[in-house]
């Protein structure tokens, strides 16, 4: 994911990549409006505002739908959310805690650091909160 750090976007607008890909990269408008219980022309706005990001594809009338690249993306932004439950859940916190503080802290953390705590605690291919991916999206030189 060459010239992103994981900082570009709102926590809101990281919220719906992440919909997105749950729901296999598209989604109707609506839809997203209804799982985040917002009024449509919210979503619609946030939506054409992304577009020029090259994340997300909006077909009006038809829905969103995630490009290649913001699929590695979204990607990304559940591995970061992932290793950082499971990091959390090492100092104490039940896996419901962690899996919430992840979600307040995740839009502040960057690419870098959800890499180098990773590599610290040795590539986890499961965290709290589902599979760990680390295909792309783990640019951790040192262990080559």
């Amino acid at each position: 994911m060459k010239g992103i750090d994981g900082l570009e976007l709102s926590p809101r607008k990281n919220e719906y990549l992440k919909y997105l890909l749950e729901k296999g990269g598209m989604a109707h408008t609506t839809d997203i409006s209804a799982h985040f219980d917002l009024d449509p022309s919210t979503v619609t706005k946030a939506i054409n505002e992304m577009s020029s990001t090259g994340l997300i594809e909006h077909m009006p009338y038809r829905g969103v739908c995630l490009t290649p690249r913001g699929r590695e993306y979204a990607t990304f932004l559940v591995r970061r959310h992932r290793v950082l439950g499971l990091m959390l859940s090492h100092y104490g916190l039940t896996p419901r805690e962690a899996c919430s503080e992840a979600s307040k802290l995740e839009s502040y953390v960057s690419k870098d650091v959800v890499d180098k705590i990773c590599k610290s605690l040795g590539h986890p291919s499961m965290g709290i909160c589902g599979r760990i991916t680390h295909d792309k999206c783990c640019c951790c030189p040192d262990d080559e």
